[in-house]
Formats: structure tokens, sequence, C-alpha cells
């Protein structure tokens, strides 16, 4: 019994620190957002490492920020910029379900308060309005009761005789518009999901995307970079110290495997981008209803590649921004093969 309660003792003043800990960082008593912080502080101490590491071994770049101080001042700037974009994809929202029929309501509140106080016909530029829906009228969606307002608005996405049980998740007990996914690490539904980032922490959705996907470009130019300066410094100090050489060389092979992967991920997500797919429906074509029966070479969601690219760059205003699933007569012609005229005349791009 003495020992037993020697054991209790021990294992409540170890407890005691970590109690002091979680009370002023509450944060740090969840163990996923724990071990998000965990990765953060770990990627973060990496670019310090790699950056670091040219700045104490290689005395010829000193020398050359002091010739040259903008190249230097752009390398940083560069190495500044990837990491405020890394956190602030990492904080940004990658556009809930929840939160979007949450809008929704709210907005048919304000907008049914102002139909009666003004006695105007209905109009669907209100301001507080941020939902957009392509293919389906906002003002006529938005007219129904405040409980349905939301239902009204996804099943119009949806091809007539669509049952309402089937779009609703198990999890969150809402409707889903099309392209939507619950995420168990969020425990949440995304608008758009295309993938749960485990080094940000979050899912990457319709209202991130476009910052993961310029988080990738810097952080793969960033360590082209820095590639090339490591090769630079051994170069021309491949006959000073061993364990130095040894040191960069271990670390530059580890930038490689990171940059070739990062790379291709770019590579990939500019293929997304430029098709309008998302990782999931590409991964889970088969799996998913609304593509089960789409040929494998055709996008159902696309509008061509320039205006997908516009979409995707400049109307980001909307976080929740939906789409309507493709009729059939448009798949119909998205799956025609191209003739010269369409080549002529820029059919993919337009």
């Amino acid at each position: 019994m003495t020992i037993v309660n020697v054991c209790r003792s021990l294992r409540a003043s170890s407890c005691r620190p970590l109690d002091r800990c979680y009370r002023f960082l509450p944060c740090l008593s969840d163990p996923a957002r724990r071990s998000a912080l965990g990765l953060k502080v770990a990627l973060v101490m990496l670019h310090l490492i790699y950056v670091g590491m040219l700045f104490l071994f290689d005395g010829g770049l000193i020398e050359k920020t002091k010739r040259e101080p903008w190249y230097t001042a752009i390398y940083l700037a560069l190495f500044v910029a990837t990491l405020v974009q890394y956190f602030v994809t990492s904080a940004s929202s990658p556009g809930f379900v929840l939160d979007a029929m949450r809008t929704v309501n709210e907005s048919n509140t304000i907008f049914r308060k102002a139909l009666a106080a003004s006695k105007q016909p209905a109009s669907s530029k209100n301001g507080s309005v941020v939902v957009t829906v392509e293919g389906s009228q906002m003002a006529r969606s938005l007219l129904g009761s405040n409980a349905t307002s939301w239902t009204k608005l996804v099943m119009d996405l949806y091809p007539p005789g669509t049952s309402v049980r089937s779009l609703t998740c198990s999890y969150c007990n809402v409707e889903q518009p099309p392209r939507s996914k619950h995420c168990h690490d969020c425990d949440k539904c995304v608008l758009q999901f295309d993938h749960h980032c485990v080094w940000l922490g979050t899912c990457i959705g319709l209202g991130n995307h476009c910052k993961f996907w310029w988080y990738i470009f810097e952080e793969t130019s960033l360590c082209l970079w820095t590639g090339i300066m490591y090769i630079t410094y051994l170069e021309a100090n491949i006959s000073s110290a061993w364990w130095k050489d040894a040191i960069v060389i271990l670390l530059l092979v580890t930038l490689s495997i990171s940059m070739i992967f990062l790379l291709l991920l770019l590579l990939f997500h500019s293929y997304l981008v430029l098709t309008n797919q998302t990782t999931y429906e590409l991964v889970r074509r088969r799996r998913i209803p609304y593509l089960r029966g789409v040929p494998e070479r055709v996008y159902p969601f696309s509008k061509g590649a320039c205006r997908n690219l516009y979409e995707f760059c400049c109307l980001r205003s909307s976080k929740y921004r939906m789409e309507r699933l493709p009729t059939a007569q448009e798949l119909e012609e998205k799956s025609r093969p191209y003739t010269f005229c369409d080549v002529v005349t820029c059919r993919c791009c337009c």
C-alpha cells in the first residue's frame, strides 16, 4: 500500500505543472490542437535551420550580401512571405456548410424584414447576402420560411426528384450542397472539400484552396532557391571542413526530396484548378453518387480553363459559393470529342 501511495503522489506532483500550463494555455489541453501546434513549431524550426545553416557556413553569401544586398533581401522576403502565407492558410476557414446555412438563415431574416419595411419588389442584391449560387435565383430561394430556406436553396442545386434524406449528413444533420463532404478530423461538413491537410491542421476547401495553392507555390520557390544556394556553396567550398560538407549534403538531400514532393503537389493542384476538380472528387470519383455515371475524361464542373482560373483567383469574395449539378444535356456537350473548329475557337478555354 505504501508503494501505491508513493506512485499516486508522484503522479499527482508530475501533473501539477501540466495543469498550470493548461490553465494559462487552454489550447494545449486538446490533443489534436496540441499536435497541430507541434507540427507548426517543427515546420518553422525546419525553415530556420535550412536558412540559418546557409548564413552560418557560407562566408561567400555574407560577402555577396554586402555587395548585392537586394539579392539577400529578396530571398529573406520570400522566406518571411512563405511563413506568413503558411499561418494565414492555417488560420483560414475552408468554408463550412453550417456557417453557410447560418448565413442563409440570417440573410433570409434580414431580407424579409427589409422587404416588409420598404414594400418594394424583392431584389437579390442585399448587402448581407454573401452566399453565391450558380444557376438559381437567390432571391427566390430565400423567400421561404427561415426553417426551410437552406433546404430549398440546396434542393435547387440538385436534379428534380432528389430525396432530402439522401443529402443529409448523418453527423451534422444538415443538407449538403453538391461537392460537399463531412471531414472527420474537423467534425464538420466542408464546401468543395479537397482534403484535410495535417501540416496546416485544417481542411482545404472552397474558402482557402486559393490560399493553399499560393502557399505551395511560395514553398516550392523557396525550396528551389535554397537548393541552388546550397549547391553554389558546395561548388565553392568542397575542399573545406568535411563535417560542414556532410551537414550541407545531408540537408541538400532532404531538401531535394521535399522540393520534388512540393513541385508534384503544385502541378497536381494546378491541374485541379484548371479542370475545376477537387482531390476528393478525383480520387473517389466512382464512389461519389453524382459522378458515377460521368465518363472518366469529362469534367462536369469545368467551365473552360480560363474561366476556371478566373473564378479560382478572382471570385473568392464569396466564401460560400455553391455550384449546381450539371444537367444531362450539359454532360453530353462536355463529353463531345474536340474537332478542329473547337480547337480554333478555344473551346477548352471558354
